[in-house]
């Protein structure tokens, strides 16, 4: 068995650029609309490899190889090109923004009340 780290190496990075693309994580391009929108995943990527020897000694030819690798792939949808006419933004995905931020943050600011006036009542 000869050892190819090379050969391995580009095996790995070859399956990597056919599988860390838009397309397969969150879909190709699509029209809302007026609007044109697509989407954009962050990629991280880590590599890892090894390898051996055989050992020789004067009483006993002792033969060995070894070789191994891998790799690890994060992939996430971080959010949207949205293109309209000649206007282009960005629209992210997770976060929340304007409104829809003021709008998660009711139900805390209800319980804040609730519990503000049942205090109240009760030293009164």
């Amino acid at each position: 068995m000869d050892l190819h780290f090379e050969e391995l190496l580009g095996q790995i990075t070859d399956f990597i650029k056919t599988e860390a693309k838009t397309e397969t994580v969150v879909g190709e391009q699509f029209e809302l609309g007026q609007f044109k929108c697509v989407p954009v995943i962050k990629v991280g990527m880590g590599f890892g490899s090894g390898g051996g020897e055989g050992v020789e000694t004067k009483t006993k030819v002792l033969k060995g190889q070894g070789a191994g690798g891998g790799a690890g792939v994060g992939i996430e949808p971080i959010g949207f090109l949205v293109t309209k006419e000649d206007e282009i933004s960005f629209i992210e995905t997770g976060k929340i923004h304007g409104l829809a931020a003021a709008f998660e943050k009711v139900p805390d600011l209800i319980e804040k009340i609730v519990d503000t006036r049942t205090k109240d009542e009760v030293t009164t």
